[in-house]
């Protein structure tokens, strides 16, 4: 468990530099520039991310069980999984309707696709995992909307081609990843 809550701590401490430091990070970055801070975040990013891999990998093995989950919670998890993806995808293609909705879908994507497999597993790495990225995504949905209110920041609106292309390829990526991927890479099939 420990490989976990460092991976934790180092990727989403990483992660967390707007929500808590943005003040000296923008001063990091007008002193040193973009690229040197991207040289500091990367590499802390992927070591983190490694470690949780590793960590819960680990922790898999010998799981310590909180709760007996339903069945039907695996279904729902697979159904809120679908917007996150579209959320998440909603954050990349520019100009769509739902990241001029939502403003910051990154953050939401994060809070659904967490809550999703809380309520669909039942472990303390998966408590530990899923409940630290939750906690994130709440914090970083609101430190970002608090900046957008102090910078006065405004979205244009979303045209409605690109938001039928996000909807599609946020919805051929859940496809993929409910039907293929997340049993090749996690080793649990959520769909099938």
């Amino acid at each position: 468990m420990t490989i976990l809550l460092l991976g934790l701590v180092l990727f989403l401490g990483v992660h967390s530099a707007r929500i808590v430091g943005e003040g000296p990070r923008q001063a990091f970055i007008a002193k040193h520039g973009a690229n040197a801070w991207k040289g500091v975040y990367t590499p802390v990013s992927l070591a983190g991310f490694a470690l949780i891999v590793w960590g819960y990998g680990l922790a898999r093995h010998e799981p310590v069980v909180l709760w007996t989950v339903p069945v039907g919670m695996r279904h729902l998890a697979a159904l809120l999984t679908l917007p996150a993806f579209v959320m998440i995808t909603a954050a990349y293609v520019p100009g769509n309707g739902i990241k001029a909705k939502l403003r910051h879908p990154m953050m939401i994507g994060v809070k659904t696709w967490a809550l999703a497999h809380l309520v669909a597993n039942n472990t303390l790495a998966d408590v530990l995992l899923f409940g630290g990225f939750l906690a994130w995504s709440v914090a970083a949905f609101i430190a970002a909307r608090k900046r957008d209110r102090a910078q006065g920041t405004t979205y244009p609106p979303g045209r409605v081609d690109r938001t039928i292309v996000t909807v599609a390829v946020g919805t051929a990526a859940w496809a993929a990843f409910a039907f293929w991927l997340h049993a090749w890479l996690i080793g649990v099939r959520p769909i099938g």
